[in-house]
């Protein structure tokens, strides 16, 4: 979590610094393989965001990291849900990581025309590199529906 100001607004050093921790403690958890545990410090991080959580930056960050337990759980559903919220949020619209992760939730959910759609919006954002860290199926799906080559000619 790099930013923690919102829209307009700051957070309180307090409540940035408990939302620093809690966070910084489910990446850790996260890392061990623990991520039940690692969910509930990362919901714990956005039930202290005041208000409508999805005005904050620190939000963004938090719903994707709740919705990469999901996806690494294979809980589908709700992690689309989570990167629903987080391209909500302010930074979370062109995203290209949020899109990736739209796109693989959208792929695993069987709707192949959304996936196209959010895997190429986060091909075009974040390049082929994006991918490297995952199953290379879903580049391999994308390529399918998208001229990849031919689109780093074009422009």
């Amino acid at each position: 979590m790099t930013r923690m100001t919102g829209t307009s607004r700051q957070l309180p050093d307090e409540v940035h610094a408990e939302i620093t921790e809690l966070c910084q403690e489910g990446d850790a958890l996260a890392e061990l393989g623990d991520l039940t545990e690692a969910k509930q410090r990362y919901v714990e991080a956005l039930r202290l965001l005041p208000g409508d959580p999805r005005g904050w930056a620190a939000s963004t960050w938090i719903y994707v990291a709740i919705g990469d337990v999901h996806f690494r759980l294979g809980v589908h559903d709700r992690a689309s849900r989570c990167f629903q919220n987080a391209v909500q949020c302010p930074g979370g619209l062109g995203n290209p990581y949020v899109h990736l992760r739209l796109g693989q939730t959208a792929f695993e959910l069987g709707d192949h025309d959304r996936a196209a759609d959010e895997l190429i919006r986060a091909h075009m954002g974040g390049g082929p590199e994006l991918f490297d860290e995952d199953d290379p199926r879903y580049l391999a799906f994308l390529r399918t529906r998208a001229d990849l080559d031919g689109a780093a000619h074009a422009g």
